[in-house]
């Protein structure tokens, strides 16, 4: 489940976007109301739906007039409200397992927009969504402009683990091209996930999976000098040094304080080499 969002107004992700996994999702808008995040996701895990949780809230805010709030519960069930005082152009559209809506408009036809795109995309969640404000923008978004932008993604079902049930938390809190930027940190938030479960795989002593993970890090980000330094470190693991040398002297030229690391892998065991090998190793 996700909640993505672009504003004219700075870091508008540390306000609007909030989500708990196997719980639900609320994106809180307009004249922020702040509460409505952790107030509606302790609502609908106590067992209310969207359209109940927002309607209890809404009920109790005098100002809800000036609000515009969505909720979508891990059932994929939507509820959205846009107030009668949202500053012109506002609304919404709710489309199956999803809601999108926008407030402060230069034009009335962005929600549509963006639920076209992203009914239409293909990808992953995060990608769609990125399509669904992309498409916002061409219809010229937000009458003040752009400046900040954010998404977060939970997983549907709890694992129990809260460091494990958050699959993306990115935010751009103040840039002249806020969804391009985001754009830019999901596609190296990409290449990092294969980099953590290519060190999984490391820890595990599984060389030949992390070698994979790795090497699909680098297709994204070739010229990325850690991505490549885990690449060689894992070719010396595989007694692959042929391989490694190059790769490793290069990283070497250019920062001397990599060579330094390669020495403390060898004390933490990360890296399976004899004493005279290191050694070699250390002459590149």
């Amino acid at each position: 489940m996700g909640v993505a969002v672009q504003s004219h107004w700075f870091s508008v992700g540390s306000i609007v976007t909030y989500g708990k996994a196997g719980v639900g999702v609320v994106a809180t808008q307009s004249l922020v109301n702040p509460s409505y995040g952790p107030k509606g996701l302790a609502l609908m895990a106590e067992g209310l739906s969207p359209e109940q949780a927002l309607k209890a809230l809404l009920d109790n805010d005098s100002g809800q007039i000036y609000r515009q709030v969505a909720f979508l519960n891990h059932k994929g069930e939507v509820a959205t409200h846009t107030g009668s005082f949202c500053i012109a152009e506002a609304g919404h559209r709710k489309g199956n397992n999803f809601s999108v809506q926008a407030n402060m408009m230069l034009n009335n036809t962005v929600w549509d927009a963006m639920a076209k795109a992203f009914e239409t995309a293909t990808g992953s969640l995060s990608e769609r969504m990125l399509v669904a404000m992309k498409a916002a923008e061409k219809e010229r978004g937000d009458i003040r402009g752009k400046q900040s932008a954010a998404i977060l993604i939970v997983k549907g079902e709890s694992t129990g683990n809260s460091w494990e049930d958050t699959v993306m938390d990115l935010r751009v809190e103040d840039h002249e091209n806020p969804v391009q930027e985001l754009e830019r940190l999901m596609k190296i938030h990409k290449a990092y996930d294969f980099m953590n479960r290519g060190d999984v795989a490391m820890e595990h002593g599984d060389s030949a999976e992390a070698e994979k993970l790795y090497m699909k890090a680098q297709e994204l980000f070739p010229d990325n000098l850690e991505m490549k330094y885990w690449y060689a470190i894992n070719l010396l693991n595989n007694k692959e040094f042929d391989k490694a040398e190059p790769i490793l002297k290069s990283i070497f030229q250019q920062n001397k304080d990599w060579k330094t690391l390669t020495s403390r892998l060898v004390v933490s065991k990360l890296l399976l080499v004899t004493n005279e090998e290191i050694q070699n190793i250390l002459k590149w």
